[in-house]
């Protein structure tokens, strides 16, 4: 996967991109990244990217020339038709689902906002997909794009160590994961439940699909709304609601 990210603030990513899996995805070849300045792209002198909006108002809109010019160039030079993902309070909010699909993509580029906002343009004629990472506004799209990022990339095939570290992550499944616990089994007198340190591993994926299905209920119920339960979860979730 080929990931691109315009931005006023290419410094932001230099950490980000050379540190943990996004680091060890790129020195295995499954991904690379180019952050681009779109300032680079303006065709004035003062290297302007944002202007006054019409019919007046607080604040200062991102020019379309710049960011156009940006992602022209840097679809010429892939060769391929990418999803240009705008950064945007005003977007799709984010989810697993949405990252298990961008993860299918061959080429991604973010378009990072700042200022009051982006020329309407932009959003209608170059954008393919508009993303907010929650309810609330940041000072630019920079630190949503690393969240997307980070959750896709860390999809890729061979990245994890493990193919199923992902799969039975919260919110991979529909439902949240299920407590972990490792050594040692008592640790200060707060002790492993019995049944991970019995060895039966049926109990043990029972104990799990409880557990998932009692943390789901009790911090997102909104999540069980339309979880196609089984049988066997309807009667587990039957359960836990007597005792709840």
């Amino acid at each position: 996967m080929r990931v691109d990210v315009l931005t006023l603030f290419p410094e932001m990513f230099e950490g980000v991109f050379n540190s943990s899996i996004l680091k060890k995805a790129k020195e295995a070849e499954k991904v690379s990244y180019g952050v681009t300045n779109f300032r680079e792209y303006s065709d004035n002198k003062h290297q302007s990217v944002d202007d006054y909006p019409y019919g007046g108002g607080a604040g200062m809109v991102l020019k379309p020339q710049p960011i156009f010019d940006a992602v022209d160039d840097l679809q010429t030079k892939s060769g391929t038709k990418p999803k240009v993902i705008l950064m945007c309070p005003q977007g799709e909010r984010y989810n697993q689902k949405k990252a298990e699909e961008l993860a299918k993509e061959e080429h991604l580029i973010f378009i990072c906002g700042h200022y009051e906002g982006y020329d309407e343009r932009i959003r209608e004629h170059l954008a393919t997909d508009e993303i907010s990472i929650g309810d609330y506004v940041l000072t630019g799209g920079e630190l949503g794009a690393m969240v997307v990022i980070d959750s896709v990339v860390r999809l890729l095939p061979g990245v994890l160590g493990s193919e199923a570290s992902h799969v039975n992550d919260s919110f991979s499944t529909g439902l949240l994961e299920h407590p972990h616990y490792t050594r040692p089994a008592d640790f200060r007198g707060m002790k492993v439940p019995a049944t991970l340190t019995s060895g039966n591993h049926a109990h043990i994926d029972e104990w799990r699909e409880k557990e998932s299905l009692k943390r789901t209920l009790e911090r997102r119920p909104d999540l069980l709304e339309n979880y196609p339960l089984t049988n066997k979860q309807q009667k587990l979730l039957n359960d836990l609601q007597k005792n709840k």
